[in-house]
C-alpha cells in the first residue's frame, strides 16, 4: 500500500515538473462570443477551452492581448510564445505559415461581408467602401482592391466598423457573422445587420500558433479531439453555431432555394 501511494506522488510529482507557464499573445481587438481578451473575467469561447486545456495539462497559460500587426513580430522576438487566432492562410510578414506549428482549429467563423438587411442581393459591385478592422488579410477581397474596384477603410475595432456602415459611409465591413451579431444585441444603437451569403465570406479555423512550441500544440490537438464532448458544449454556452449551419439558414432567408 505504502509502495501504491510512493508511486502515485511520483506521478503527480513528474506531471508538475513538465508543466510550464506560456504566454499566449492575443488580437486585442472585441470578437466575442468567439474571444476576447481585454475582458476582466469572461474572455469567450477560445479562452475558456484553453482553460480547460490548462487545467488538463497542468500549464498555465498567461494571456496578452495586442494590436494583430504586433503579434507575429512579439513571437518572433520570442516574448510570446503561442499567438492566438492564427491560420496558415493568412499573410504575415514577419513570420510566414512554413516557420509556425498550428494546432487544429479550436473553433470556426463565418467571416463575411456585412450589410444592411436591405441590401442583401445588390451584387459585389455595390460595394466600393469596405471597412475592415486593421490588421486583417482581405483574402477575398484582394482582387477588387488591387483593380480599384473597392476601397478599404481600415478601422481599430470591430464596433467602428459597424459606425461606419451604421451611418452609411461604407458599403459593409468585412467581420464576423456572430461578433456582429452579439454587438448589435448589446450596442442598440446599431443595426440591424446580417451577412449575404452571395458575397465573399469564408468558413475559417480559429489556431493556435507557434515557432518552439510543437510539443504544446501536439497537447493541445490531442485535447481538441480526444474532449469534443467539452468544446461541443462550450460552443452552445456561447451560442456559436457551425457556419455550414448559419450560411444554410441565411441563404433559405434571402436566396429561398438557390445555391449561394
Amino acid at each position: 500500500m505504502k509502495y501504491g501511494v510512493i508511486t502515485v506522488l511520483v506521478i503527480a510529482l513528474s506531471s508538475k515538473l513538465w508543466a510550464e507557464t506560456y504566454v499566449v499573445g492575443a488580437q486585442d481587438i472585441q470578437y466575442y462570443p468567439h474571444y476576447d481578451f481585454s475582458k476582466p473575467d469572461d474572455k469567450g469561447l477560445a479562452w475558456a477551452i484553453l482553460q480547460v486545456f490548462a487545467e488538463q495539462s497542468g500549464h498555465t497559460l498567461v494571456y496578452h492581448h495586442m494590436p494583430v500587426k504586433r503579434l507575429q513580430l512579439e513571437l518572433r522576438k520570442g516574448n510570446v510564445d503561442f499567438v492566438y487566432p492564427d491560420n496558415p492562410k493568412w499573410y504575415n510578414q514577419n513570420v510566414p505559415a512554413e516557420e509556425k506549428f498550428f494546432s487544429t482549429p479550436l473553433t470556426r467563423a463565418l467571416g463575411g461581408t456585412i450589410v444592411r438587411p436591405e441590401d442583401v442581393g445588390r451584387g459585389i459591385d455595390s460595394i466600393r467602401r469596405l471597412a475592415i478592422p486593421l490588421g486583417f488579410t482581405p483574402v477575398n477581397w484582394q482582387h477588387r482592391v488591387d483593380a480599384r474596384q473597392t476601397q478599404l477603410v481600415h478601422v481599430t475595432d470591430t464596433l467602428s466598423a459597424l459606425y461606419l456602415l451604421e451611418r452609411g459611409r461604407v458599403d459593409a465591413a468585412n467581420l464576423e457573422y456572430s461578433v456582429t451579431q452579439y454587438l448589435t444585441s448589446t450596442a442598440v444603437n446599431y443595426g440591424p445587420f446580417t451577412l449575404d451569403p452571395a458575397l465573399p465570406h469564408d468558413n475559417v479555423g480559429f489556431m493556435l500558433s507557434t515557432m518552439h512550441h510543437p510539443d504544446i500544440i501536439d497537447e493541445l490537438n490531442t485535447f481538441l479531439a480526444t474532449h469534443r464532448d467539452v468544446i461541443n458544449s462550450l460552443q452552445s454556452k456561447y451560442l456559436l453555431q457551425r457556419p455550414d449551419s448559419i450560411l444554410e439558414q441565411l441563404q433559405q432567408r434571402f436566396y429561398g432555394s438557390e445555391s449561394g
